[in-house]
């Protein structure tokens, strides 16, 4: 068996939880099958001799091929399918599989749920809680640490069940911490920076940011305290993706998002975003 038919067998395998998982991510029918077929055009142009786990490689790909497909329709403004607009007719086969893949509760209910979130949200939630897939794994995908996914996975999760968002004193909170966070940093008051940050806060830069002046990593509430004392003056304590953070704003724009972790009350993690088409996909409102 030559190499384009073993990988054309292994794709065909792998192929109805492929199609799953883009279903469940962008919740037609259509795109899905697009999706799937792009993914096998990649998988035919690709060296896959260094390939462990090709159907981990094919669930990442069609993860990211979902992505971009939601961040366009984003971009687009889209509205999604409503209730009273029928999925094309399909054959009695096809009925079967897609009965499959409306199982385990993913019907038209969830998926109209799941539209409401943003990108991020919906692939981390779906690879997670509905496949299992480590964070790890997940945060390469939509471009964040592991630790910023676990949260968004964790709002979307609320989100699905109906939960509010982080509660509004959670917010206000962590609000008042960001705040009283920025004014020290402006004040170059280190220990009263000290005072707002976890003892092992990581905090992680993009390769913008870093060709900006920072460090890819710093570790520890000394490094990070050090890294922002006498700084900060275009900061502003701003809602991120729904959570409390940071947007830098340079000539009316915002430059720099800053995704923020918490412990209890204090900051935990920073990640620093500098690259405009990654900012762009933020939902940014300055507070």
């Amino acid at each position: 068996m030559d190499e384009n038919n073993f990988l054309a067998e292994r794709f065909e395998e792998t192929r109805p939880h492929l199609r799953a998982v883009a279903y469940r991510m962008l919740g037609s029918r259509g795109d899905a099958e697009d999706a799937v077929q792009e993914a096998w055009l990649r998988l035919s142009r690709s060296d896959t001799e260094t390939v462990d786990n090709l159907g981990g490689w094919l669930t990442t790909v069609v993860a990211r091929i979902c992505l971009d497909t939601l961040r366009a329709r984003k971009a687009r403004r889209e509205q999604s399918l409503g209730p009273d607009v029928p999925e094309p007719r399909v054959s009695a086969e096809e009925s079967i599989e897609r009965e499959a893949l409306l199982a385990d509760s993913v019907g038209l209910a969830l998926l109209i749920v799941l539209d409401k979130l943003n990108p991020a949200e919906r692939v981390a939630f779906v690879l997670h809680d509905m496949f299992d897939i480590p964070f790890d794994d997940i945060a390469p995908i939509i471009e964040r640490s592991p630790e910023a996914t676990r949260q968004l996975a964790s709002r979307a999760r609320r989100r699905v069940r109906g939960e509010s968002e982080p509660a509004k004193p959670d917010l206000e909170r962590r609000r008042a911490v960001v705040e009283a966070f920025l004014a020290a940093a402006r004040g170059g008051d280190f220990e009263g920076l000290l005072t707002m940050l976890a003892p092992d806060v990581v905090m992680r830069a993009d390769q913008m940011a870093v060709r900006m002046g920072g460090q890819q990593e710093t570790r520890g509430a000394v490094g990070v305290a050090g890294t922002f004392k006498g700084r900060a003056q275009a900061a502003r304590v701003a809602l991120v993706d729904g959570s409390i953070g940071v947007a830098v704003i340079f000539g009316g724009r915002v430059r720099i998002v800053l995704a923020l972790t918490f412990d209890g009350e204090k900051i935990a993690g920073i990640e620093a975003i500098a690259d405009p088409e990654r900012v762009a996909q933020f939902a940014v409102e300055v507070l």
